[in-house]
């Protein structure tokens, strides 16, 4: 008998524990629906979401424009997904604790969905229209005479270079992964122009690829040849020594003498453009710096980098404040010792030689 009643005690315990968690739970997500990160003073507003009010409202348009209105009562609002996941990139903390924020509030499965959803947003109408290699020859000339007045290097249409993205080690062929630098990582390139905007981002590469093989298989590569054989133009990237020498791909001497150490600093100098770039995003998008960890598979990761990179410029566009990069925190990527893999052919490596030789001469005229 006194078995049977402590049972329907227990019973009643716990239907009232249930009944104020949901109480609770009901609270916070009513509470959480209130929130408005809007209201938030300027200078919060951006510490917390490392961009601008017009660049928020811009992104809630589109994410509210393209999310499917929710079926259950207290469906996740597109405002809490953006804020949520603009804070998991900017903090590059764990689900659970992004989703703890006061101005987020959502369960680690929840915040998952929204990420996911998000994710999907960005892949499908942000990236193609922010990320774009300039096509037209008005804007590449503008892009080559910011670069020449600044350095007098001609005909620059971007700088090219790899940087590793940390990500844990996959469950399928992580040796792939597991690159010079002693961590499992993905090796992302990227292009930027003088406006550190991103013009280029390839991220579906495993750590372990070699800065050449990425460049040789790239998209971007692909355009160049193309374009080359088809209207031969004199606009070209800078690459550091660990890309090939192409007629559209200007690289450093490998063994100067005293004119082409001239050359190399200037080149140096004006590539230095994209160190700047990969500083600003990882120190804007913490999610993806160096003391960070991706805890996804390299495809979600590689969906992750690609939104930072999206975001980026758009900040750029809404000018919202760069932040500043402390001294030492983002690594340079030094290029390997070995030579440059390339599959120039024998002309276009003539014709490559010539216009740094060019180059080079006129820095010494």
């Amino acid at each position: 008998m006194n078995s049977l009643a402590l049972n329907m005690l227990v019973r009643e315990i716990s239907e009232e524990e249930r009944q104020q968690t949901n109480a609770q739970r009901v609270a916070r997500r009513k509470l959480r629906d209130l929130m408005n990160p809007l209201e938030l003073p300027q200078p919060l507003f951006e510490k917390y979401f490392r961009l601008n009010k017009p660049a928020f409202e811009y992104l809630l348009e589109v994410v509210t424009t393209h999310t499917q209105p929710g079926r259950k009562q207290f469906a996740v609002t597109p405002i809490v997904k953006l804020s949520a996941c603009l804070r998991f990139f900017a903090e590059g903390g764990y689900q659970t604790g992004v989703g703890k924020h006061h101005d987020v509030g959502l369960a680690q499965s929840s915040f998952s969905k929204a990420l996911a959803d998000v994710l999907r947003i960005f892949e499908t109408y942000l990236c193609p229209r922010w990320e774009q290699f300039p096509v037209t020859a008005e804007e590449k000339s503008k892009i080559a005479t910011a670069f020449y007045v600044k350095h007098k290097i001609p005909a620059v249409v971007g700088c090219v270079d790899g940087t590793h993205v940390k990500i844990i080690a996959p469950s399928e062929n992580s040796h792939l992964y597991y690159n010079r630098k002693g961590y499992y990582s993905l090796n992302v390139i990227l292009v930027c122009d003088h406006e550190l905007k991103i013009r280029y981002v390839d991220a579906s590469h495993p750590g372990a690829s070699h800065d050449s093989l990425i460049w040789n298989v790239s998209e971007l590569r692909s355009h160049f040849e193309t374009e080359f054989s088809n209207h031969p133009r004199n606009f070209w990237l800078l690459g550091d020594a660990g890309y090939p020498l192409e007629p559209w791909l200007i690289t450093p001497y490998r063994m100067p003498g005293q004119a082409e150490m001239k050359f190399n600093e200037i080149h140096s100098k004006c590539r230095n453009i994209i160190e700047r770039t990969n500083g600003v995003l990882k120190n804007r998008w913490r999610c993806i710096l160096g003391a960070r960890e991706l805890h996804y598979t390299p495809e979600k990761a590689a969906q992750i980098i690609n939104a930072t990179c999206c975001l980026h410029n758009i900040c750029i566009y809404f000018r919202a404040n760069v932040p500043e990069i402390p001294e030492g925190e983002v690594e340079v990527n030094f290029p390997e010792v070995h030579e440059a893999h390339t599959t120039t052919p024998t002309r276009n490596m003539e014709i490559a030689r010539s216009i740094r030789n060019n180059i080079r001469d006129s820095f010494n005229n």
